[in-house]
């Protein structure tokens, strides 16, 4: 498989790293979305034959450069946050289908948990650049593992929440969904753990506010075919199984089900 260089690599936050590196793709002929994912095999040995798949963060379509921000918590990415610039890594995609961009909206709230910000970070830009005014939740844990605030400030009012009370306001995402934080709101998406997006689906549902949901699977191919990643969702054909990977990871969140 060809492999691209590494331009840069960086930890910003416990445990959490920034790396730049060459797009596998023309930027400026593909139609990339943002909340789309990189495919990255970590080592050539047999050890570590899954790919790794990781949300991109950024494009930069002008020197044909994507950003990825990503945990090093399992021997795979912790042997992937060990490449440096001028490495080169070998890497597929961006795969998926990711957030749609609306030209009616007028406004769009993003809600972020965890190392589900970064895939918000390309969408904001992109909102913003057709006008739209953006209001950003951002969710951790704790300060000590917050990333790329200032980066969502420059495109959004942004609010933060911290489990343990160390930045921002205490408490969970949903804490601040009330009537004055989605007023004038027309589209939210949001990224983060299963448990979150449950819970912003429910709390958001009443207020007739389309949405989209990025959901965290387990991917093994990453491109349909082990099926490793299936989630349960209700169309027009019903309720029934789709690959996240090929059909998402991006749904409308009307059609999500979690169990």
């Amino acid at each position: 498989m060809p492999r691209t260089e590494v331009v840069l690599q960086e930890k910003i936050a416990d445990g959490l790293y920034r790396m730049v590196i060459k797009s596998p793709v023309d930027l400026s002929q593909s139609a990339y979305m943002p909340g789309q994912f990189l495919h990255f095999r970590v080592s050539d040995s047999i050890d570590f034959m899954l790919r790794r798949p990781i949300s991109l963060c950024l494009a930069d379509e002008a020197n044909n450069l994507v950003t990825v921000v990503y945990r090093a918590q399992g021997e795979g990415t912790k042997r992937l946050s060990r490449l440096a610039a001028g490495d080169t890594v070998d890497v597929i995609g961006p795969l998926g289908k990711g957030f749609p961009l609306h030209e009616e909206s007028s406004a769009a709230l993003v809600i972020g948990g965890g190392i589900g910000v970064p895939p918000l970070l390309e969408l904001a830009k992109k909102l913003r650049a057709k006008g739209t005014r953006i209001v950003a939740i951002l969710g951790f844990q704790k300060a000590s593992q917050a990333i790329l605030i200032e980066e969502f400030k420059a495109l959004a009012e942004v609010f933060i929440v911290t489990d343990d009370g160390s930045m921002g306001k205490k408490g969970l995402v949903t804490d601040l969904l009330d009537a004055s934080m989605i007023d004038g709101i027309s589209r939210y998406y949001a990224c983060g753990p299963t448990p979150m997006l449950r819970a912003v689906k429910q709390a958001l549902e009443p207020s007739g506010i389309l949405g989209y949901l990025s959901l965290e699977e387990r991917m093994g191919c990453g491109i349909g075919l082990c099926a490793g990643c299936v989630h349960k969702i209700q169309d027009n054909d019903g309720v029934h199984y789709v690959k996240t990977c090929k059909e998402g990871p991006v749904f409308p969140a009307q059609e999500v089900v979690f169990s």
